[in-house]
């Protein structure tokens, strides 16, 4: 690899720290939904060979899919895993241990699929900040079909309830041995509902102003700072678009953007992790900053960058620039899943992907070993 090969990407190869968290490098695995799981949510042999590739490859940090949080409204999927419960957190232990092993470090993303649950064994009922039914249509490859249930508006238990399950499940996410957790405040799940404001018609103190809005995601995050917030790293990951309406974007530009990274930075969290289409695109319109400028200026706390980084020139800009503290690649990493060796050792890369590799599926491990064979590799 030239010096001058080496020089480009340098800035994503030197290490950080978010909380007490030391990286290798500056390069994450963005969370992408597998439903893999047991139809009880634990996590299964497929799922650790999927996560432990991505670490053998070079990630420094994995940040699982969306885990569901409670035996109640949160789960989104069919096999979608979990940590609800302490058979969770015992199946996780070990699928962490071989993660740790290669010295990466990985985070649980929290989730509460709210009025986007596609399937939930524990109900029939979905939850939302309003009876608004999301725009669009579940998505196939997650064994949806047809339009998204209407959802039942939530009263202030349920809310309550919601709290306290991204609490317990924080909890069993730090006792099974994840290095942090990432808050689920992206893509149109239940605390981005609460934020948008077409998903959220309520006339209570979670409506109206976007500063209502945000509420209940600061709240959540100051409730699992609380609770584990000594022991491991917290963050939240936050988009404009979503599974269902990829075009949204906040009426109030950014000022919006203002109100709602300043009060989720002032909430004690250690990390925000922005995912747009473009991570490099104007956040609004066709001009101004981008939504990682945004939380870098108004957060005030390190931030993940996702959204088509393919380039690994873009990918160290953002990191040279200190608009990323990291950056978190999906298809880029599906289509190389030692990315980062690749790019420090000066290797092309794949951009081209099998269609079935794209789906829902842990099966990278799979496709990597028959590709290989075909190769002539084994």
């Amino acid at each position: 690899m030239s010096a001058r090969t080496l020089d480009a990407h340098s800035a994503l190869f030197g290490s950080t720290e978010i909380a007490k968290v030391l990286l290798g490098n500056r390069i994450a695995l963005a969370p992408m939904t597998r439903v893999s799981a047991t139809a009880d949510g634990d996590p299964t042999d497929q799922v650790g060979d999927y996560y432990r590739v991505f670490a053998e490859g070079g990630f420094g940090l994995l940040i699982t899919e969306g885990l569901y949080i409670d035996q109640q409204a949160s789960q989104g999927y069919l096999f979608q895993p979990g940590i609800a419960t302490e058979a969770h957190a015992k199946a996780w232990a070990p699928i962490i241990a071989r993660i740790h092993e290669t010295g990466a470090k990985v985070f649980a993303q929290l989730m509460h699929a709210g009025s986007q649950s596609q399937a939930n064994p524990f109900t029939d009922v979905t939850l939302a900040p309003s009876a608004v039914r999301p725009k669009g249509e579940q998505l196939a490859m997650y064994r949806g079909s047809g339009p998204y249930r209407e959802p039942t508006a939530m009263t202030t238990t349920d809310i309550t309830a919601a709290r306290r399950a991204f609490v317990s499940a924080a909890r069993l996410a730090r006792d099974a041995g994840f290095d942090g957790v990432e808050i689920h405040g992206a893509n149109g799940y239940l605390l981005d509902e609460f934020l948008t404001d077409y998903m959220n018609i309520r006339t209570d103190e979670y409506g109206g102003s976007v500063a209502n809005r945000v509420r209940l995601a600061a709240e959540v995050c100051a409730d699992v700072v609380d609770a584990v917030g000594d022991d491991i790293a917290v963050g939240i990951r936050i988009s404009q678009g979503k599974v269902s309406d990829y075009a949204h974007r906040w009426a109030g530009a950014d000022e919006d953007a203002a109100v709602i990274f300043q009060t989720l930075g002032r909430t004690g969290i250690d990390f925000i992790h922005t995912t747009e289409y473009k991570a490099l695109a104007p956040a609004f319109g066709e001009a101004g900053k981008s939504l990682a400028e945004l939380a870098t200026e108004h957060g005030r706390v390190p931030v993940i960058v996702n959204g088509n980084l393919d380039d690994p020139d873009d990918a160290a800009g953002l990191v040279e620039s200190g608009v990323a503290d990291i950056v978190a690649l999906g298809k880029p990493a599906l289509a190389n899943r030692n990315w980062p060796q690749r790019v420090r050792d000066g290797q092309p890369l794949a951009s081209d992907l099998p269609a079935d590799i794209l789906g829902p599926l842990a099966t990278i491990k799979d496709w990597e070993t028959k590709t290989r064979r075909e190769k002539g590799g084994l």
